[in-house]
């Protein structure tokens, strides 16, 4: 029975609290293959020491250390370069994995036709002390989703909305992820491009499991948008990009609609939290949507 090995990309960046619980979670997994990379991302805590305490103990894991902080898409390229896996997954060293997740994930993409770049499924939110404080997608008494919907995940429903995505739940084809040349490592971060990119092309699946428990903190990227410092303004700067992509990678007045409605949400993330700048940027690209959409 063919059993592919799967490459977990592991990125810490100060992540000294969480970052035994991440690696461990990968490591008591129920399925074995696994290769194991960690990327310590210019820590200036006490992560690399307590990394380097847990390869010891199990010098299998690879490890990759940058002096200075790079961008998450550039981190886990030059991981991905050194890996050999089949199937991949983007793990922050400040989340975990439930120790069926990838025996899970393996055996659902292992079913699905090949124009499958990707598959995902829910997760727990848990706070700083590793309690759990709700699920990620909604669930009825039966832990299974209430949003149907999930289940057509695709490039217009991303578009239009990034409640819909839970990339720290998902896994996706080493095959898919060359054919799209990786992350852009012009961006500051790397989901919601590289599913745009993806499911324009190819496609998603849902699996309607808990695979993960993802932390929630007042510094998780998903906080971070359209903030006023220099992590955020990066991370603004990279959306509106994307935002300028999906308008050349659209093919029809329904996607340049949805394109529409989702500049619009981030314009009023933008004002609401008196980001000026930012909202004058997005205003510019919403224009110019506007014209892509009456053309």
């Amino acid at each position: 029975m063919f059993v592919p090995v799967v490459s977990v990309i592991c990125i810490c960046f100060n992540h000294e609290a969480f970052v035994e619980y991440a690696i461990n979670s990968v490591l008591n997994q129920t399925y074995k293959n696994i290769e194991l990379i960690v990327v310590d991302n210019g820590s200036s805590d006490n992560s690399y020491t307590i990394i380097q305490e847990i390869i010891q103990k199990n010098p299998a894991i690879k490890f990759l250390r940058f002096s200075e902080t790079v961008s998450n898409t550039k981190a886990f390229n030059t991981a991905f370069k050194q890996s050999l896996g089949t199937y991949l997954i983007d793990l922050s060293a400040d989340d975990v994995l439930l120790e069926d997740c990838i025996e899970n994930q393996v055996d659902f993409l292992a079913q699905q036709p090949d124009n499958v770049g990707l598959i995902f499924g829910n997760a727990y939110h848990i706070n700083k002390n590793g309690t759990r404080v709700k699920p990620y997608f909604e669930v009825d008494e039966r832990d299974k989703v209430t949003d149907f919907l999930l289940h057509k995940t695709n490039y217009l429903r991303l578009l239009s909305t990034g409640v819909i995505m839970c990339s720290v739940a998902s896994m996706f084809t080493r095959k898919h992820f060359e054919i799209l040349k990786g992350y852009n490592e012009e961006l500051f971060f790397e989901d919601l491009d590289y599913w745009l990119r993806l499911s324009k092309v190819f496609e998603i699946k849902f699996l309607d499991v808990f695979l993960v428990e993802k932390r929630f903190l007042q510094n998780s990227l998903g906080n971070q948008f359209h903030k006023n410092d220099e992590f955020s303004r990066k991370i603004n700067k990279s959306l509106r990009q994307i935002y300028k992509e999906s308008m050349v990678r659209n093919t029809s007045k329904v996607e340049h609609k949805a394109l529409l409605n989702r500049i619009h949400y981030s314009m009023d993330q933008s004002l609401k939290n008196k980001q000026l700048v930012d909202f004058v940027k997005l205003s510019l690209i919403e224009i110019r949507c506007r014209y892509y959409l009456l053309k």
